[in-house]
């Protein structure tokens, strides 16, 4: 969660689910900033998308880049699928969702990603720019984009929930 005030525009009240932090770098979505059309073939996943014919701008860098990400159930190592635990999974996209073993429940396609090179992300964390928060799949797939900010900083305990009253200007405050 980016920490008010974030002045890049990029990410201001942006809700980056990370995909992977190591030494080398880390990359994430932002998954709060649905975007305009876009001239991509993605037909085989458009009823899969949430919400319906959605796309996300998923962050500044290489804006072509298709990322997709899916709610997928749960299977047992014998191949039976546990509905009521779903992970939140990479996606092929070359795929066809209709020849996938266990195919996602509900799909979000995002353009472009969020990408910070070695140790850059643990000094902005260090400074306070970002809050690090469990995500829920329910943030990850919300059909209220444009209140997830808010909405998840109000759910935490403590003064951090005093975060999502912050005016977009705290000096105005």
């Amino acid at each position: 969660m980016a920490a008010p005030p974030l002045s890049d525009p990029n990410f201001d009240r942006s809700v980056v689910f990370m995909l992977d932090h190591n030494e080398g770098g880390a990359l994430g979505l932002v998954i709060n900033q649905p975007s305009g059309d876009l001239d991509v073939e993605i037909d085989a996943w458009m009823h899969l998308l949430s919400p319906a014919g959605q796309l996300f701008r998923g962050g500044p860098v290489d804006p072509t880049a298709l990322i997709g990400i899916g709610l997928v159930p749960t299977s047992t190592p014998d191949g039976q699928v546990i509905e009521s635990i779903e992970c939140i999974e990479p996606i092929d996209l070359d795929e066809d969702p209709t020849t996938m073993s266990t195919p996602p429940t509900k799909v979000r396609i995002f353009h472009g990603y969020a990408g910070w090179g070695p140790q850059q992300l643990d000094g902005e964390l260090e400074m306070g720019a970002w809050i690090v928060l469990t995500a829920l799949a329910s943030d990850v797939f919300t059909n209220q984009p444009h209140d997830l900010w808010r909405t998840v900083l109000a759910r935490q305990r403590g003064e951090v929930a005093w975060l999502a009253d912050c005016p977009a200007d705290p000096s105005a405050n």
